[in-house]
């Protein structure tokens, strides 16, 4: 029997000046196509700070890291920053295995934006405590 929900969410949260995306379950084509305009919207204000925390992500495939790129270039054309949280080691070798691994910050936590988040002078919020 098939299931035909679908096997993947996304959760955002604001830290501070930054956004938080979180998404969960598989990023394939069709994920990809559901999401993409949310995700859009989330890089379309000046100069967002987006970070999107894939570590919930069990599958990536083509059309995953074709919405990473797009969403990207949004950013970078809105003069922002986009940071992907990954410890998967399928997906960093993805990553590098397609020359994409130079053109994304890529964490290994959350830390480093929580405490920015912290710091006062980058307007704390602590809805990640």
């Amino acid at each position: 029997m098939f299931d035909d929900q679908p096997a993947f969410g996304v959760r955002v949260r604001a830290l501070g000046g930054v956004t938080v995306a979180e998404i969960a379950g598989e990023l394939d084509i069709f994920a990809a196509g559901r999401i993409a305009a949310r995700l859009d919207a989330l890089g379309h204000p000046r100069c967002p700070d987006l970070v999107l925390d894939l570590r919930p992500v069990t599958f990536l495939d083509c059309a995953g890291l074709s919405l990473l790129c797009r969403l990207r270039n949004r950013v970078l054309e809105r003069e922002g920053r986009l940071r992907l949280v990954i410890v998967d080691p399928r997906f960093l070798r993805l990553l590098r295995m397609v020359g994409l691994d130079d053109a994304f910050e890529v964490l290994d936590d959350l830390a480093p934006v929580i405490a920015g988040a912290a710091d006062p002078v980058a307007g704390g919020s602590d809805a990640f405590a």
